[in-house]
């Protein structure tokens, strides 16, 4: 072999190995794991910092990761070269044979190598990735709570874990609408919360007040209607929906929602009536007056007026209080009555800017739609800044479809569930009776034994007692008071003011028995009810779970009795679904009845009624 050739055989053989030694750095430098964001993260970083030092990280990585492809692929080019010269130079000696295998060989483990390295290095970056993904979670929360509530000033946001343990305790769900990649604000745990997002007074009020903690219906309500979204709030009755909904409102108001305060404006007809910015409706007279009587805890010491309206009364006098003071800003009212002030000219919703329907599957029920559309129609737009809040305590389709037509975007808190169950704090007994007519005889010793009759130990005890029909009810009454039980009524034949002194009567504890229809089924907060008592079944399962819902409110405990017979044997495979729903005892003479769950029919058409399908209409266009 001459030495020329020999020379060139050595410099093919020196370049291979480069080429091998270059192509193995590359490959190890790019198995390197990237440096994971959160390492740059001081105490006090946000997301978005570490969103921008992640992108910056991996923009350097993949070029860095390019530059090394780039020489190993020209490295790989030359490679065949270097092998072709050293092959041609050998001229078939063993050798150079030797060489090629083991260079070969030595080719083979570094492409494994860098196959393991490969491996390593995705793993490690998937790694690296989830947990800046865990590590930037709160703070991505925490921003969009503050983006929310821009508004007003902020402070310290909720803790993502104590508010996801929250929401998870309470069975709360919080859903965005579809068409927004917006995740729902934190909910606030705490009153210390709302400081520098809500007036100074209104906290103070609050204060006074001496409110523990906010209700979940609240700590999640609060949030977002403080942002100015829209809000579904789907829970059951006494969970404090009146100042989930109230607070917002008088914030509202305070920051000069709606023009000044007491500021005049002739209505439509030239009323000079008072610019009304919040509007309350409700579907019974009672609930009306119990959510107004709400407000007037906070609104008055802010220097804004509250007016309820309802029917059974002269309208004359509502008027006069709606003109005589320029301070009132808000009204609480039933539709029938509202609707028809507005138009007979002497109530002005053109200024409305803060909307709110309570108990709005009720409202529905009872066939006040056509009246809230047009009550809804007289108050401002969407386009010119109004809000609406709903509440309820179910979600079927006729409220869905009201919330689609009117409503932006709302937020949906539900807390438990938006279908039919009961309160699992009430501790429910049902008594199956062979007589109809024993049903009067056992209550009175039912009362005596729980201590609620005169002279009893439990004689202050407040017990509602529900009867079916309106006679049936005052035959009660006059049956225990002349079995010496301190007792009142109220139902639809009694005069508003009759009705508002038998309530007040009993709320005070005066006389700890009432007698009511179905009248006072819902929607009343009548504080420390110890008893409901269900004499007659009434005529759906719905209004059953609304009685017993009277007691165990505002996170207190309840018991309700119910006496069921042969008459009431339709009902009896809803009440055995809500008794183990609720994980109740069931009597066996229940089971005697058939378990058959008719289906529901419409108050006008029947069991040929069938619900509308929610959700805006389809766009069909032509070609």
């Amino acid at each position: 072999m001459s030495s020329s050739s020999a020379l060139g055989e050595k410099r093919a053989e020196d370049k291979l190995k480069s080429s091998h030694k270059k192509e193995k750095k590359a490959k190890t430098m790019a198995a390197e794991p990237p440096a994971s964001p959160t390492a740059h993260l001081t105490t006090n970083g946000t997301s978005a910092d570490a969103e921008a030092l992640a992108k910056a990280e991996d923009k350097k990585r993949r070029k860095e990761e390019k530059k090394a492809k780039k020489r190993a692929a020209e490295e790989e080019a030359d490679a065949p070269a270097a092998s072709s010269a050293v092959a041609s130079t050998s001229n078939g000696d063993q050798p150079a044979s030797k060489k090629a295998k083991t260079a070969d060989a030595a080719s083979e483990e570094d492409a494994a190598a860098a196959a393991k390295a490969e491996k390593k290095r995705r793993k490690e970056e998937k790694k690296a990735k989830k947990a800046a993904a865990t590590s930037a979670a709160p703070s991505s929360s925490s921003s969009t709570t503050i983006a929310a509530s821009s508004n007003v000033p902020s402070s310290a946001p909720t803790d993502a874990l104590a508010a996801n343990a929250f929401l998870k305790d309470h069975n709360i769900t919080l859903e965005a609408p579809e068409e927004s990649d917006e995740k729902p604000p934190l909910p606030f745990l705490s009153f210390k919360e709302l400081r520098g997002k809500v007036d100074d007074g209104i906290c103070a009020e609050l204060d006074r007040l001496k409110f523990e903690k906010p209700t979940p219906i609240q700590a999640c309500c609060w949030p977002v209607l403080l942002s100015g979204k829209d809000v579904v709030g789907i829970a059951e009755t006494g969970s404090g929906k009146t100042f989930a909904f109230g607070v917002p409102a008088l914030q509202y108001l305070v920051t000069g929602g709606g023009g000044k305060a007491g500021a005049k404006k002739g209505g439509k007809k030239g009323s000079g009536s008072p610019q009304v910015s919040v509007l309350v409706v409700a579907p019974t007279r009672e609930l009306a007056k119990q959510t107004h009587d709400n407000m007037q805890l906070l609104a008055p010491s802010l220097g804004f007026g509250s007016v309820c309206l309802f029917g059974g009364v002269p309208k004359y006098e509502q008027e006069q209080e709606l003109h005589s003071s320029p301070s009132v800003r808000i009204v609480v009212g039933t539709p029938g009555r509202v609707l028809d002030l507005a138009r007979e000219g002497k109530l002005d919703l053109s200024g409305v800017a803060y909307l709110v329907l309570d108990e709005a599957d009720r409202m529905l029920d009872k066939g006040f739609e056509p009246d809230i559309r047009a009550i809804i129609g007289m108050c401002k737009s969407h386009e010119e800044g109004r809000h609406t809040s709903m509440f309820s305590a179910t979600w079927p389709p006729a409220v869905r479809g009201l919330a689609d037509t009117f409503m932006r975007g709302p937020i949906r808190v539900t807390v438990g569930s938006d279908e039919l169950t009961a309160n699992k704090r009430v501790e429910q007994r049902v008594e199956v009776l062979d007589d109809n007519r024993a049903k009067e005889r056992r209550l009175q010793a039912f009362l005596r034994e729980i201590g609620a009759g005169p002279r009893g130990k439990n004689a202050t005890d407040k017990v509602l007692i529900f009867a079916l029909y309106k006679k049936e009810a005052s035959r009660i009454e006059e049956t225990l008071r002349r079995n010496g039980f301190s007792v009142t009524g109220i139902h639809g034949d009694m005069t508003q003011p009759q009705r508002m002194a038998s309530l007040d009567s009993f709320k005070n504890g005066v006389t700890p028995l009432l007698v009511a229809t179905d009248v006072a089924a819902r929607g009343l907060d009548i504080p420390q009810v110890e008893q409901v008592i269900n004499v007659t079944f009434p005529l759906t399962i719905e209004d059953y779970v609304h009685r017993i819902g009277r007691t165990a409110r505002g996170g207190r405990t309840g018991r309700s009795m119910t006496f069921f017979t042969e008459e009431d044997k339709a009902h009896a495979g809803e009440l055995v679904k809500i008794l183990k729903d609720s994980e109740m005892p069931v009597p066996e003479e229940m089971y005697r009845f058939s378990m058959t769950i008719k289906k529901k029919e419409h108050s006008v058409y029947g069991s040929f009624y069938k619900e509308p399908v929610a959700g805006k209409a389809k766009k069909i266009t032509f070609d």
